[in-house]
């Protein structure tokens, strides 16, 4: 269901922009141009908005105010990466890497730890087909999940999350890394304050969040949708959930964020309170998910015993 909406709306686009291209061509090919230019710069322009809010929030934020440089190559990064992942890959592309589980002889152990990739707001398990080559490649074990429905609460998100643990848990042998972006990172937690308190910490090795609104995000308020208005900023769900957790599991979680992030701002509300909370600057959203550096640290800490 979730791919189907962005396939309709990636063929309504597409049709919509060759009728246009039909009608002006004969007319006038530099008019024709002009308008595909022009809604090509509203999203730029959308897109353009975010950062200009996000660097307007962040004032009071102590994390380090970026450059104009660092903006003008995040937002150009974010761009690209929307068309990709919102364009193909999450429409067109979502089942066509299955979860890679490879099977073990009896009593057999595997020698690399599994994942379970856990997408955020708006995405499906395509957000997550980079990893999944890299992962494989590695001999990791993993299964990229769903979330379904899209608009719905993320305490209903936890059973599918404790299906893909189990399923990744037989395989390997041994307890999951789970990598969440953006909401993902919340569903995860949801889930482990679902599971009885003296079995969470043994189900999960490390959890990894990438751009993860922990606190919320200021544009969290703007959402009509269930998950979404648990992601306000300082809003009732993200501190019950704080207040639910013991102190101690977040020394479980490493936690990165960004002083370039356009959608969970202010930058802060990314760290999570006694993690191992880790600072990448110049990076926007999606952006993270992807980086090379935050990518290459992600899969050393997944290779640690």
């Amino acid at each position: 269901m979730n791919a189907r909406w962005q396939q309709a709306v990636v063929i309504f686009n597409l049709l919509a922009t060759i009728a246009w291209l039909a009608w002006q061509w004969p007319r006038s090919p530099l008019m024709a141009l002009a308008g595909v230019a022009a809604a090509l710069a509203l999203f730029g322009l959308v897109l353009g908005l975010q950062f200009a809010t996000m660097l307007r929030v962040n004032r009071s934020d102590p994390a380090p105010r970026p450059s104009w440089r660092q903006l003008a190559t995040a937002w150009w990064a974010e761009a690209r990466l929307a068309l990709v992942v919102f364009g193909w890959r999450q429409p067109f592309r979502h089942s066509s890497v299955p979860d890679w589980l490879p099977p073990l002889a009896p009593g057999q152990r595997a020698t690399r730890r599994g994942v379970v990739l856990v997408h955020g707001f708006l995405c499906n398990r395509g957000f997550w087909l980079p990893w999944m080559a890299v992962l494989r490649e590695r001999g990791h074990a993993y299964v990229a999940v769903t979330l379904e429905p899209a608009f719905g609460s993320m305490d209903d998100y936890a059973a599918t999350i404790e299906a893909a643990v189990q399923r990744v848990t037989e395989a390997t042998g041994m307890a999951p890394v789970v990598v969440g972006h953006s909401m993902g990172g919340l569903v995860a937690r949801a889930w482990l304050r679902s599971l009885a308190p003296d079995s969470a910490a043994a189900r999960v090795h490390r959890v990894i969040t990438l751009g993860t609104p922990h606190g919320g995000t200021w544009a969290g308020r703007f959402s009509r949708s269930v998950n979404g208005q648990q992601m306000a900023l300082g809003g009732d769900w993200v501190q019950q959930l704080q207040q639910d957790e013991p102190a101690a599991r977040a020394a479980r979680f490493i936690c990165w964020y960004s002083n370039c992030d356009n959608i969970v701002f202010p930058a802060g509300t990314a760290m999570l309170l006694g993690a191992d909370n880790r600072l990448v600057e110049g990076v926007a959203h999606m952006q993270m998910a992807f980086d090379p550096a935050v990518m290459g640290a992600c899969l050393e800490e997944i290779a640690v015993e």
